[in-house]
């Protein structure tokens, strides 16, 4: 089976601010891994950039801003409540107080208790990060790794975060050796839905990132890997690792 860590989770957080990773050959886009290589010069809008510059202008024509796309990402990642998440994209907008407490219909002061409590959440992240890198480096183990397995991350694009997600890399890889094949098929779809997730997490790896597919070639797809594909195309999009257009004329890998 292919690989399928996902960068975001990896990122550190000046990486998650910029919305890109680096190292010693190329600049790697954090939310669809798509990779601009040093040294090589890109052509955008009939002009030239390098690697760095054109990995900043991708996440800005294709993301619209890494702000933008973490603030629209699932709350159970971000810890943010709908309301704090619909403030902070409008002050991010640029609105005023004024402005924002007329666009949501409250009083300039709900704002100002808003903004108190974001400023309290603001000083507890900078606190439980700081907590949390002091007792990787007394133990030299992070806090997702066992005595003898490792937590694995829920993919970014979850739509409802819980106990199912709760997977070690050992069930991962028995589930994948009881219910999918050496070529990547399917022999039993698994009922119990944290079996389901892992299988549909190496199913998703056969669609390509960026690309729109047609239900016909979705189907084509996932006709090599289960007899009901049907079921199979529905609950990649339950799980929140393919999205559809309204009128399902198109399908893509959510990023």
């Amino acid at each position: 089976m292919k690989e399928n860590k996902e960068l975001f989770w990896d990122a550190t957080i000046e990486d998650v601010k910029r919305g890109f990773t680096e190292d010693e050959d190329s600049y790697k886009c954090i939310i669809c891994e798509e990779e601009f290589t040093k040294g090589r010069i890109y052509e955008i809008d009939n002009m030239l950039f390098d690697a760095k510059k054109a990995t900043e202008i991708h996440i800005g024509k294709k993301h619209g801003s890494t702000l933008e796309y973490l603030l629209n990402m699932n709350t159970s990642f971000t810890g943010l409540t709908e309301i704090q998440r619909e403030l902070l994209l409008l002050i991010s907008s640029g609105l005023s107080d004024k402005d924002i407490a007329k666009k949501l219909g409250v009083a300039n002061s709900t704002i100002r208790n808003h903004r108190y409590k974001l400023r309290e959440k603001e000083k507890q992240a900078r606190m439980f990060l700081a907590i949390m890198e002091l007792l990787a480096n007394d133990t030299n183990k992070k806090i997702n790794v066992l005595d003898k397995e490792k937590l694995e991350d829920a993919h970014k694009t979850a739509k409802n975060i819980d106990d199912r997600y709760n997977i070690t890399d050992s069930e991962k890889e028995n589930v994948i050796k009881n219910y999918m094949n050496e070529n990547g098929g399917i022999k039993t779809y698994p009922s119990k839905e944290k079996k389901k997730i892992i299988v549909l997490s190496e199913v998703a790896k056969n669609f390509k990132l960026g690309k729109k597919y047609s239900e016909k070639e979705i189907n084509r797809v996932l006709k090599r890997i289960y007899d009901d594909y049907a079921t199979i195309r529905r609950a990649l999009i339950e799980y929140g690792f393919i999205e559809r257009s309204k009128d399902c004329s198109s399908y893509w890998v959510k990023e």
